[in-house]
C-alpha cells in the first residue's frame, strides 16, 4: 500500500471530498514545539508510489487540515502561530496562501468545513476559543468562547448546516447552534482531557468523544447521562477518532500507543482492526469519502500510509 516519507512530523491526513486520489498532509518540525511546518498535497497513483501535487511551507508548525466542501482547489490550515490560511491549490505556491486569517491567541490544533451549507468554516485553539469563518471575510463571523481550556477539536453535524460540537482539555463536549447565544448541551463526557470529537454520519443525535483517559466513548445527544458504548483497546490517550462515511456503526482512532483502530460499536467485541504500522504517536486519520474502506494515517514517525481496510498497510 503506499507510503510518503514528510519531512516533517505528521499531524493530520485528509482525503479530498472531490478527487478519490488526493489528500491533504499537515506536518510540523520537531514533533510541532518549535519551527517550521509544511502543508503536502498528495496524489495516489495506481500501482505506483505516491506523488506529491504541491507543498506549501509555513514560518509554523501546521497541526490540522481540511478540504473546501465548496472549491476543489481550496485547503485551510491550522497554524501554531494562531493563524488559518486558505491555499488555493490552481496557483503556484509563491500566490500562496491567498488569504490568512489572524485573531486566535494561540496555536490552533484544528479545522472543519462545513458539508451541509459549504459556505463556512470552524477553527478551534488552544487560547479556549473556537471561531466560524466565510472563506470570503477576513474577519471571523463568530466566537464561541464558553470553554475553561484548550479546545482541541470542533466538528459540524453532517445532517444540521447550524450544529457543532466542540471537545476541550476541560473534560467537557459541548453541542453548539450557530443561531443560539450559547452553548446548547455540556456533556461531561470523560474525567481527562478530550482531545477528539466525531459525529456519526448516519444518526445526527451519535457523537463519538475520545480522550487522554485512553478511551472512546458514544453518545445519544437525546439522553447523554450515560454513553452507549465504551470503547477500550488504545494504551495510551486518544488523539483523533472518524466515523466512517460509509457504515453507520463503524469508525476508526489513532493514539499515542502508535496504533490506528477500526471500531464498530454495535458490536460486543468491538475493536475489529488493529494496526501497529507507525513507530511514533499515531495523530492523523481519515476514512475516504470516495472509496469504501480507504484509510490514511499520519505520525511523529514522518510517515504518512494510504490503505484499504483488512490489508496491511506496510505492504507495497
Amino acid at each position: 500500500m503506499p507510503v510518503f516519507k514528510t519531512p516533517f512530523n505528521g499531524y493530520s491526513v485528509k482525503f479530498s471530498p472531490f478527487y478519490e486520489n488526493k489528500l491533504a498532509v499537515a506536518t510540523a518540525q520537531n514533533f510541532g514545539i518549535l519551527g517550521n511546518g509544511r502543508v503536502h498535497i498528495l496524489q495516489l497513483n495506481p500501482n505506483g508510489p505516491v506523488s506529491e501535487l504541491a507543498a506549501f511551507d509555513t514560518a509554523d508548525g501546521v497541526y490540522d487540515v481540511c478540504w473546501s466542501e465548496a472549491h476543489d482547489s481550496l485547503v485551510i490550515a491550522a497554524s501554531g502561530d494562531g493563524s488559518v490560511k486558505l491555499y488555493d491549490l490552481s496557483l503556484p505556491p509563491t500566490n500562496n496562501p491567498i488569504r490568512s486569517f489572524k485573531e486566535h491567541t494561540r496555536e490552533v490544533h484544528s479545522v472543519d468545513y462545513n458539508t451541509v451549507r459549504k459556505d463556512s468554516f470552524l477553527s478551534a485553539s488552544w487560547d479556549d476559543a473556537v471561531k466560524l469563518w466565510t472563506v470570503d471575510r477576513n474577519a471571523s463571523v463568530r466566537t464561541f468562547k464558553e470553554h475553561a481550556y484548550c479546545v482541541y477539536s470542533a466538528a459540524w453535524n453532517p445532517r444540521h448546516a447550524d450544529i457543532f460540537a466542540s471537545a476541550s482539555g476541560d473534560c467537557t463536549t459541548r453541542i453548539w447552534d450557530v443561531r443560539e447565544p450559547g452553548s446548547t448541551m455540556i456533556l461531561p463526557a470523560h474525567e481527562f482531557e478530550i482531545l477528539t470529537c466525531d459525529w456519526s454520519k448516519y444518526d445526527d443525535c451519535i457523537i463519538a468523544t475520545a480522550s487522554v483517559d485512553k478511551s472512546i466513548k458514544v453518545w445519544d445527544v437525546r439522553n447523554y447521562r450515560v454513553p452507549i458504548a465504551v470503547l477500550n483497546g488504545h494504551g495510551y490517550a486518544v488523539r483523533k477518532v472518524r466515523f466512517s462515511p460509509h457504515r453507520a456503526s463503524a469508525m476508526v482512532s489513532c493514539s499515542y500507543d502508535m496504533t490506528v483502530c477500526m471500531w464498530d460499536y454495535m458490536v460486543e467485541d468491538a475493536l475489529i482492526g488493529r494496526y501497529d504500522h507507525h513507530t511514533e504517536f499515531a495523530v492523523g486519520v481519515d476514512m475516504s469519502v470516495l472509496v469504501e474502506g480507504l484509510l490514511a494515517s499520519t505520525g511523529w514517525d514522518e510517515l504518512v500510509y494510504v490503505w484499504q481496510h483488512g490489508m496491511d498497510p506496510r505492504a507495497s
